[in-house]
């Protein structure tokens, strides 16, 4: 049952008490109060805008749980760790569950879970589908205030082909209220620091949003400076990187890199160099990934040679700069990984570093985009394959059982509107007369970067019109991207 709304001068003087500022920041509040009205809403707020906040405060105001599906491990940890310092009471009311918890403490969580204990819970979209947490969550006794969706660009950039479980969330929220008390009602709010347009529409449709409220704050931020580089040979792109690292020394920073043995082969080439630096990527062990977040947050490492994963959500303000060793494929993912550099205000770099236009003298990044398109197409084939080998109704169970790779194959088909889910584990087929042609959307993605990378105009002004905010972006220019500082040289 929809239950009544804290005040508005306990909701600040629970912010003051907690987390110690004197002022929320627009449009903390607004955001706050919608989901204290159990309003859908859609945010979207730079790194370091204090999202986290938003869904907080009124989940720790209420009775009752309020669901936070996270993407990674290190974000959950760090988010739930800082709460518990924050106040005693929420090491019993905020917990989290994932793969990697010990056993003991996942009985716990799981117990608090059951006995209503918990204001807020920690989880990925897999961990939420699991039978243990989600026979728990249908227990008519338990009182869901909000769906919170964390990182919400994660479920554009992985949710067809990397983390299926994403593009079932829409299912959740129909699901849980079946088994809750008549006039009950369950908000969702999802928050993100990018998404352009057609990332915006498609979280609203997959999570089925209803008539949400969208609160977007413009993403520039006067002290990053974006620069691209060209390379003409794989030693120049070495060298570059070597003289971004050598202008900040003992400075934070990060190397983003597209795969596993490209972020060991550099890491082992700049401790080489001197530098005290290591690889991070998904083959790590947990323990091995938990450490290397550690030493680099304490400085014990000046930098990080890492995979898209590493930094999501990880508040390091002393960030100097951010070298893309090489560019990433989404225009999202970019201004991500940049606004990890300058959370303190002062001023930072990033550096893009990219293949000479004919890619005859250094092929590499032609490589890596062709292989990675490539990949994406066989997964869109063999989802085409599939789905006439489906019965027209069936559970993601028995399908992943029976086919490999089958979840993520029913995650395409349902992008591409040929399937709907009954519910969260279950699918119907539709066979539509015109269904969305498979791909489109990862091809223009590709070449809405690949045009930022090539463009004449201001950096900053072609991320505005990217990411919908045009009347901003008339007649801006920086001053102090590559782009802008040519036209003043």
């Amino acid at each position: 049952m929809r239950q009544t709304s804290p005040s508005w001068e306990s909701v600040y003087g629970a912010f003051r008490r907690i987390w110690g500022y004197s002022e929320l920041r627009s449009p903390q509040a607004e955001v706050i109060q919608s989901l204290l009205a159990q309003q859908d809403s859609l945010t979207i707020l730079p790194t370091g805008g204090g999202k986290s906040i938003c869904f907080q405060l009124p989940a720790l105001l209420q009775t009752g749980l309020t669901l936070v599906v996270s993407p990674l491990v290190a974000l959950m940890e760090n988010q739930v760790q800082e709460l518990h310092q924050r106040h005693p009471s929420f090491t019993r009311s905020v917990a989290l569950l994932h793969s990697e918890r010990p056993q003991g403490e996942r009985k716990r969580t799981l117990l608090a879970l059951e006995h209503q204990q918990l204001r807020l819970l920690y989880l990925s979209p897999e961990t939420l589908f699991s039978p243990a947490v989600w026979e728990r969550l249908c227990q008519p006794a338990l009182s869901i205030n909000g769906l919170i969706l964390d990182e919400a660009h994660c479920l554009v950039q992985w949710g067809e082909t990397f983390r299926p479980a994403y593009m079932r969330l829409g299912a959740v929220r129909p699901a849980l209220l079946a088994h809750q008390p008549a006039g009950s009602r369950i908000a969702i709010a999802a928050f993100t620091a990018t998404a352009d347009p057609k990332a915006q529409t498609t979280i609203q449709q997959v999570l089925q949003l209803n008539q949400p409220e969208v609160f977007r704050v413009n993403p520039y931020r006067a002290n990053l400076e974006l620069r691209v580089q060209t390379v003409w040979t794989p030693r120049q792109r070495r060298q570059k990187l070597l003289h971004l690292i050598q202008a900040h020394p003992r400075e934070s920073g990060l190397v983003y890199v597209r795969t596993r043995q490209d972020s060991e082969q550099l890491a082992t080439w700049l401790c080489q160099q001197g530098y005290r630096t290591a690889a991070y990527h998904a083959g790590l062990s947990p323990i091995q990934r938990r450490q290397l977040e550690t030493d680099w947050q304490s400085n014990r490492l000046q930098f990080v040679v890492c995979t898209s994963a590493f930094g999501m959500g990880i508040n390091k303000p002393d960030v100097r700069w951010v070298a893309h060793f090489h560019a990433p494929l989404l225009l999202s993912e970019y201004v991500q990984e940049v606004g990890r550099a300058g959370r303190d205000g002062k001023p930072a770099i990033a550096l893009t570093l990219i293949s000479e236009p004919t890619g005859l003298l250094d092929p590499e990044d032609r490589q890596r985009q062709q292989f990675f398109m490539g990949k994406i197409r066989q997964q869109q084939q063999q989802a085409e394959q599939l789905a006439r080998k489906l019965p027209p109704q069936g559970s993601v169970a028995a399908v992943s059982r029976q086919f490999k790779d089958g979840a993520t194959a029913l995650a395409l088909l349902h992008t591409a509107g040929w399937l709907d889910w009954t519910d969260p584990f279950h699918y119907v087929l539709r066979y539509p007369s015109k269904a969305t042609a498979m791909g489109d959307s990862h091809r223009q993605a590709a070449q809405a970067m690949q045009a930022y990378l090539s463009s004449k105009t201001c950096r900053w002004q072609f991320l505005l019109q990217a990411f919908g905010f045009g009347e901003a972006a008339i007649n801006f220019r920086c001053g102090h991207c590559d782009r802008c500082q040519k036209r003043v040289t």
